[in-house]
């Protein structure tokens, strides 16, 4: 069962009441569709902050959600002195709090920061030819020249996904993985 590996950088997704306190009624402006149907990048960016530090230009992600979410690798939260959960998106429960910053504007969101636990998309067709269910955790066999064997990755099945693994920068850097490169499913 080979699967595409796409990295995924910092990034936050806004809700409407964040947004409008950051942009006012200014809507906010696609830059680029993702893998992922309905999701893209925008081309505004923010700065997230902390007591300790911050990171300028994090992309933005569309379109609107539920609650405010911001992820970040292992190695932004060293620079920003946070600890946050490695958790699926949407669990923000007991999750860091962070400044987003748009020029003069700032917005303190609590509980909103997190690691993204790896994942992969799976849209319902593919999760029926391969068998592979909804929240059902997964080894995946990384095939580069520092692959190794990822543990705990949770398979997400929905109607709109593309069939493809996610992972933050850290792991990617960790096992040479360009965008492009491809990872084997080993069912537990």
């Amino acid at each position: 069962m080979k699967v595409n590996i796409a990295m995924s950088a910092r990034h936050v997704h806004l809700d409407e009441e964040t947004k409008q306190m950051l942009f006012g009624d200014t809507e906010l402006t696609k830059a680029k569709d993702l893998s992922q149907k309905g999701q893209y990048a925008c081309e505004e960016t923010l700065t997230i902050k902390t007591d300790k530090d911050k990171i300028e230009n994090v992309r933005i992600l569309g379109p609107l959600r539920k609650h405010t979410q911001v992820e970040i690798s292992k190695t932004d939260s060293f620079k920003l002195g946070l600890n946050p959960p490695i958790r699926e998106s949407g669990d923000l429960e007991n999750s860091e709090t962070i400044i987003l910053i748009n020029n003069d504007k700032e917005v303190e969101v609590r509980e909103c920061c997190i690691i993204a636990k790896r994942h992969i998309h799976v849209d319902n067709d593919t999760s029926r030819k391969l068998n592979l269910i909804d929240q059902e955790i997964v080894k995946v066999k990384i095939n580069t020249d520092r692959g190794g064997i990822y543990d705990d990755v949770v398979i997400r099945v929905g109607e709109l996904y593309t069939y493809e693994m996610h992972i933050d920068t850290d792991e990617a850097n960790a096992s040479h993985i360009s965008q492009g490169d491809t990872a084997v499913i080993v069912k537990l």
